[in-house]
């Protein structure tokens, strides 16, 4: 199935059957496109709020008069590709230019650094992080991800949100080689936790994970990653949870969107770039509180910290 489109009447197809609690799994089999293509339009155009299908294709078709409008001269486009070969790094070009009265921005110029690599070009060998460097030394090859389940093979009953105890599952990286942050959130509550890791290897990422939720094993169904190495253990995660352990696709962040948010606040506290070794341990419990305690408005600005208590006390 193609990701596609969604025209005007699959739209109010979608709102239709949300109505009648059908997941989205099955919403995507019954207007007959991918599942993506509706996690997409839902995080598009809900927000946290009930889906409005007329408001939905209004907020589309303003995107595409949007992006019609934002079209580059070709000379300009052969400019930018200049500076990228000349080692310029997006946000360079996107600063120079503008002052320069040629405006793009820098997510554009990654947008075609990407669209370039997937026809096979090499412009994004000019990025600082076009390709990995490595420091002089003995390097530990990533663990490859064996036995990996994917996402659509997990239970229709995580994408309704219905169920309590589905967890998502990231990590946020601080400066090269200065560690890592493992995330965790629940996917109904939104509760949110993290773990300060001294590097993203698959070991250290698998006990920090075991370690932050066995406290809540039995409110442990499953738990979605996206593909990196560093959830190699994912079996002795699953197994030590008595859980079980799904990988989202390939460049889906949506299918972990609210985990993806979650990072988003931790930001907040833990700025990219950040020196994870000057990070104490108070630091990130206050920013772990202080997310948890944070009213949310898919909550009905409920705190994801009480939600969470009320739910394992019911449980």
């Amino acid at each position: 199935m193609k990701y596609q489109q969604l025209t005007e009447g699959r739209r109010y197809q979608i709102s239709a059957l949300l109505e009648q609690g059908v997941s989205v799994t099955k919403i995507a089999r019954a207007i007959g496109c991918h599942r993506a293509s509706v996690y997409r339009e839902l995080n598009r155009n809900t927000g946290g709020e009930i889906y409005c299908p007329q408001q939905a294709h209004e907020t589309s078709l303003e995107r595409k008069r949007k992006a019609a409008k934002y079209k580059l001269p070709p000379e300009r486009i052969e400019f930018i590709r200049l500076l990228i070969e000349h080692d310029w790094s997006p946000e360079q070009i996107s600063e120079v230019l503008t002052a320069s009265g040629m405006p793009v921005s820098h997510e554009w110029i990654y947008q075609y650094i990407a669209d370039d690599k997937v026809q096979g070009g090499k412009l994004y060998r000019h990025l600082r992080q076009g390709h990995k460097r490595y420091r002089k030394g003995k390097r530990t090859k990533a663990e490859a991800i064996k036995n990996a389940v994917s996402i659509d093979e997990r239970p229709d009953v995580v994408d309704t949100r219905e169920r309590f105890g589905d967890w998502e599952i990231d990590t946020v990286l601080g400066k090269h080689g200065t560690g890592a942050i493992v995330t965790l959130l629940e996917r109904k509550s939104r509760f949110f936790l993290i773990q300060k890791v001294d590097s993203k290897s698959a070991k250290d990422v698998a006990k920090a994970t075991i370690e932050l939720l066995r406290p809540y094993k039995e409110h442990v169904h499953t738990i979605t990653s996206d593909n990196g190495r560093e959830f190699a253990y994912h079996e002795s995660i699953a197994d030590a949870l008595d859980a079980e352990f799904y990988f989202a696709h390939p460049y889906s962040s949506w299918e972990r969107g609210a985990n993806e948010n979650a990072n988003g606040l931790l930001r907040q506290y833990v700025p990219k770039g950040s020196n994870l070794r000057e990070i104490g341990d108070d630091v990130i419990q206050l920013a772990m509180s202080r997310i948890n305690f944070r009213p949310k408005k898919c909550l009905g600005f409920k705190q994801p910290a009480v939600i969470f208590q009320e739910m394992c006390m019911a449980a």
